[in-house]
C-alpha cells in the first residue's frame, strides 16, 4: 500500500496532478454575482500573478442567465474549487478543463434518475439526487433535450434551479396561467428555504436554451 505522506504519493493527488484530477473534476453553478476569475482570461502571466497569492480565487465560466459556471475536484464529501493553483500545477488548458468537467457530468447525468409528477394536465420533472450535481445538469444539451422532449409539444418548458441539488421543470399549458404563477412561487420559496441557493428565477426552454420567463 503507498504511504499517503510520499511526496510521490501526493504527486499523484487530484490537486497537483492532471490524470487523476481529469478523473473526479466537474461543473457546479453558483449564483449570480459570485466572485472568481474568468477561466478564459487565464494566459500565463495572469495564471502566474494569481498563483503566487496566498488565497487563490476559483477560476469561472459564465453559465445561463448571468449564473457562474465553476469547478471542482470531488473527492467523497467533499468539493474543492478549481483555482490558479490548480491550473498551474496541471499545466492544462481551459478547454480541457471544460471537456473534462463536462464528460464527468456526463457520465453522472445519463444513470441519475428523475422524479417525475402528474397532477390532471399538470406535470413536473426533478432531479434531486442529493449529490451535487442535478442543478448543474441543465448545462447538458442532452438534458435539455430531455425536457424539451418530455414537457413541450404545444407547451411552454419551464425551468428553475433554486439550489443546487434541484433542477426542476414544468409544463406550462396555454390556458393554464395559474400554473407559471405556483411554479414561480414555489421556486422562491425553495431558493429562500435552502442552506444553498442557487437562483430565485423561473427560465424558459426555448430553442434549446435557457432564457428569462416572461408571463
Amino acid at each position: 500500500m503507498t504511504d499517503e505522506r510520499d511526496p510521490a504519493a501526493v504527486s499523484f493527488a487530484p490537486e497537483q496532478d492532471w490524470l487523476a484530477a481529469a478523473a473526479v473534476l466537474l461543473p457546479i453553478l453558483r449564483p449570480v454575482g459570485s466572485s472568481g476569475i474568468a477561466l478564459e482570461s487565464l494566459d500565463p502571466d495572469r495564471l502566474a500573478a494569481e498563483g503566487m497569492k496566498s488565497h487563490a480565487s476559483p477560476v469561472m465560466d459564465e453559465g445561463p442567465g448571468g449564473l457562474a459556471i465553476a469547478y471542482v475536484l470531488r473527492a467523497g464529501a467533499f468539493d474543492v474549487l478549481v483555482n490558479a493553483d490548480h491550473m498551474l500545477a496541471w499545466g492544462a488548458t481551459p478547454a480541457e478543463v471544460r471537456a473534462a468537467a463536462m464528460a464527468n457530468l456526463a457520465g453522472w447525468s445519463a444513470t441519475a434518475p428523475w422524479t417525475d409528477e402528474v397532477e390532471g394536465r399538470r406535470r413536473l420533472l426533478a432531479s434531486a439526487s442529493g449529490d451535487g450535481g442535478d442543478a448543474v445538469r441543465v448545462l447538458l444539451p442532452e438534458v435539455r433535450a430531455h425536457l424539451a422532449a418530455e414537457l413541450g409539444g404545444e407547451g411552454r418548458v419551464l425551468v428553475a434551479v433554486p439550489e443546487r441539488d434541484l433542477l426542476l421543470a414544468g409544463c406550462l399549458q396555454g390556458d393554464d396561467e395559474e400554473f407559471g404563477a405556483l411554479f414561480a412561487l414555489f421556486v422562491r420559496d425553495h431558493h429562500d428555504g435552502t442552506d444553498q441557493p442557487l437562483d430565485h428565477r423561473v427560465f424558459e426552454l426555448v430553442d434549446g436554451e435557457l432564457v428569462p420567463f416572461a408571463p
